[in-house]
């Protein structure tokens, strides 16, 4: 998922799951945050009431390339949107708790969900996806685990009503020793040419050297795995191409 702001435009290119896209409704990979309690919950419950399926249905890539070959555990996918990030995890093997504010996204979730083990032909009993998740509501401006976890994901959780930080350290609280924090989201030097009247919120966005430095990353109880930017082509809603780059920080907590 990504920015939760109200006065965003409808995202017109998805390639994954999460939440809106980047400003001016051009679209990147990531889920979203949610800031700004019972509003932002109304908000995006009649966002999401506006459609029948907002996103792809599709994991993010980053997720995929960073999270499968880690040994399954415990997860935490913060913002999970419509479910498919989670669902995906589910499948490789995670138990994972899915966090988001619009309680309509949840309920999609839990029908995407239905509908994998449908198409797997698998029941709801140890060892299948829907004995894996708990989908949570939550805004994730005031939301702290009450857990640890082997695999924290927090991806694209850009907002213009709530700081990163905040939330991004709450992830990075919540990871077990031994266990992986992945974060993804855009870089603030390489977003599309559309939509440039709301480039100018730059605390929106982090690169991967704000990231190591805001969340203690460089400290002795880190150890930096992935910290890289990647370009991706992307698709505007008049049609036009660009690429841009995501932010991929990967770390595991030694103690």
């Amino acid at each position: 998922m990504n920015e939760h702001a109200a006065h965003q435009h409808e995202a017109q290119d998805r390639q994954h799951d999460g939440g809106p896209g980047l400003p001016g409704g051009t679209l990147a990979e990531g889920v979203a945050i949610h800031a700004g309690g019972a509003d932002a919950a109304a908000t995006w419950d009649e966002r999401y009431r506006s459609k029948p399926q907002l996103w792809s249905g599709k994991p993010n890539p980053q997720l995929v390339r960073e999270a499968g070959g880690l040994r399954a555990g415990k997860a935490l996918d913060l913002g999970c949107g419509e479910g498919a990030d989670a669902i995906w995890l589910a499948q490789q093997g995670w138990t994972v708790t899915a966090v988001d504010v619009s309680e309509v996204a949840l309920d999609r979730a839990r029908s995407h969900e239905k509908a994998a083990l449908a198409r797997e032909s698998v029941h709801a009993a140890e060892g299948a996806i829907g004995s894996r998740i708990t989908w949570q509501q939550a805004d994730l401006g005031q939301w702290e685990p009450g857990d640890t976890f082997d695999l924290v994901t927090a991806q694209f959780l850009h907002s213009q009503e709530l700081a990163w930080q905040k939330p991004l350290r709450t992830a990075a609280g919540a990871v077990n020793p031994g266990g992986t924090l992945l974060v993804v989201g855009h870089h603030p030097d390489r977003l599309p040419p559309w939509g440039s009247e709301h480039h100018h919120h730059r605390e929106m966005f982090y690169t991967g050297a704000e990231l190591v430095r805001e969340l203690g990353l460089d400290g002795p109880d880190w150890q930096l795995e992935v910290q890289t930017s990647r370009e991706r082509p992307v698709t505007g809603p008049d049609g036009r191409h660009a690429t841009i780059a995501d932010v991929v920080l990967r770390a595991t907590r030694l103690a």
